[in-house]
């Protein structure tokens, strides 16, 4: 059995089983932060000129047409913030786009609306069929691997990009970033590389009950190499351009337009938030909110002190996590028992069901040697 070990700047530890510490007790995250990403970040001019350059060739892609990019909005600070650059600095005219898999917090469907409203930009709105979408949830909690938020990542990402490509939208803008993402979750922990359309039919043929006629599925191969290289679809992101302060962003949002934090990051989706402060830790002994911190320590926004103590104790009490479990369960039409039951059994992970994880990790090895994408993170 492994000694337990945390790093002595940020706060990961060897909950992820691949953590490397060098002679000074300092992980590989840190030293990925310090010498891959931080020399390749620029918020200050040099990024400004950088963001106002895309920004021209956005608004030169989109002439003569309603909208010149494409936004995911799902009411959380990131996309929030992506869409206030986009239209407030870039200059552009984004369509913002949102997923509705069932999950969506009441302070996010608020969110949603302020931003639209204040920033006088048009949402469409993609509902997921409920019966096709909470079949593949549970059939992926039968399934027992960590990587429970999949379902709702292949819906938010497959639906925004197949909405993309067929409204021939050639830039897409997310509200991936650098200053709250820099400590990348670990694969372990559920962060699975993409969109594996294999893994995710295997398990649901193992464990689903009905046929997911409309759920949108568009594989990590498909929008990494077809979209791109042959449709011309550019995933832009903004947030790594501009100085972005968690606070500071929400501060600014606050005061525009009404908008409201929330407690913690992912807290936009009812489903997320209970796998990642309950589900995840309590199962699989992984906490996501290692690298949500750890990131804000090394970009300097939160100290190792204030992280650790929050780390001293639940991120929601335990009165309000059995409300939750209730309400899960009853929504995914479940017993309460049976939902426990589930949380009970065998802990597994992707290796246990058909993959392409290989074939996604020879993918990015290639596209990087042949300098067709940056990898910076570790």
């Amino acid at each position: 059995m492994t000694q337990y070990k945390i790093c002595t700047s940020c706060i990961m530890d060897t909950s992820d089983p691949r953590i490397h510490f060098n002679h000074a007790g300092k992980c590989d995250y840190c030293n990925n932060f310090e010498f891959n990403i931080k020399p390749n970040w620029h918020t200050d001019e040099q990024g400004y000129a950088q963001l106002m350059e895309v920004a021209q060739k956005i608004k030169a892609s989109g002439s003569g047409r309603d909208f010149d990019c494409i936004i995911g909005l799902s009411g959380g600070l990131d996309s929030s913030y992506t869409a206030y650059i986009a239209k407030e600095i870039m200059g552009l005219r984004p369509l913002l786009f949102h997923v509705d898999a069932g999950w969506n917090t009441d302070q996010a469907v608020g969110n949603i609306e302020k931003l639209v409203n204040g920033l006088g930009l048009e949402l469409f709105t993609e509902v997921i069929n409920w019966e096709e979408m909470k079949d593949l949830q549970v059939a992926f909690l039968k399934a027992q691997i960590p990587d429970q938020d999949l379902p709702q990542d292949v819906a938010f990402f497959s639906g925004l990009y197949k909405f993309a490509r067929k409204h021939k939208l050639k830039y897409v803008l997310t509200g991936g970033n650098f200053s709250t993402e820099c400590c990348r979750e670990p694969e372990e922990w559920g962060g699975y590389p993409g969109i594996d359309r294999t893994l995710v039919m295997d398990i649901h043929r193992k464990f689903g009950s009905r046929p997911l006629k409309s759920f949108p599925i568009v594989d990590i191969m498909t929008y990494k190499l077809y979209y791109r290289y042959v449709k011309g679809m550019q995933i832009f992101k903004p947030l790594n351009l501009v100085p972005y302060i968690k606070k500071d962003a929400e501060a600014l949002l606050q005061n525009k337009f009404g908008w409201q934090p929330f407690q913690h990051k992912h807290h936009e989706s009812r489903f997320t938030r209970f796998y990642e402060d309950y589900w995840m830790p309590r199962k699989f002994g992984y906490e996501k909110r290692r690298a949500h911190f750890s990131s804000l320590i090394l970009t300097g926004q939160m100290t190792r002190q204030d992280a650790l103590e929050r780390m001293s104790k639940p991120e929601m009490d335990e009165h309000f996590m059995k409300q939750e479990f209730r309400y899960i369960a009853n929504k995914l039409d479940l017993t309460e028992d049976e939902l426990q039951a589930i949380f009970e059994g065998p802990n597994k992970t992707y290796r246990d069901y058909k993959n392409k994880k290989w074939l996604i990790g020879l993918g990015a090895t290639v596209m990087q040697k042949l300098g067709l994408e940056k990898r910076l993170f570790r």
